[in-house]
């Protein structure tokens, strides 16, 4: 029996065999697993009181180390989104709490975000959650196919990333 994305390409098979529709499959696939992904890391986020974005900058800030500082641009840099939406994520995060944001000893014009006490604990609580969807997600691939697909889908986003 043919899954959707199999019928789709057979469909285009037949109605327009003068072309190929064989890069449909591929992007077709990374499409539906890419919203699979998301649903499942959202459910595992929202135990947490948190969203995807909340936790990329919590996540984003305790990786980087003890005192878990960074400056807004470093955020930025580092979470590849706009600035304007590390200013709403942070804005959000640090009326929770879970953020402050301090002006620069060296620079007084700058600011500097830190994971507060509670934010550091709640992404400490929700990090092993959040790596046991991943491993969950992943849980049919060996860990050779892992790296492959990690490898094959690299090669996707850089040939992105020179359009």
């Amino acid at each position: 029996m043919k899954d959707q994305i199999e019928q789709i390409l057979a469909q285009w098979t037949a109605e327009r065999p003068d072309l190929d529709a064989s890069p449909m499959a591929v992007v077709g696939r990374i499409s539906r697993v890419s919203r699979k992904v998301d649903t499942r890391l959202a459910a595992t986020f929202a135990s947490h009181g948190l969203d995807a974005a909340a936790f990329d900058v919590l996540a984003t800030l305790r990786r980087s180390g003890a005192p878990y500082t960074l400056s807004p641009s470093e955020l930025t840099a580092s979470t590849m989104v706009t600035s304007a939406a590390i200013a709403q994520r942070l804005n959000r995060l640090e009326e929770r709490g879970l953020v402050s944001r301090t002006k620069n000893t060296s620079d007084g014009r700058a600011k500097r975000v830190a994971l507060t006490a509670e934010g550091l604990a709640l992404v400490e609580r929700a990090l092993p959650d959040h790596l046991e969807t991943e491993e969950g997600i992943l849980g049919g691939l060996s860990p050779q196919e892992r790296d492959l697909l990690a490898g094959l889908l690299a090669r996707i986003e850089a040939t992105l990333d020179q359009q």
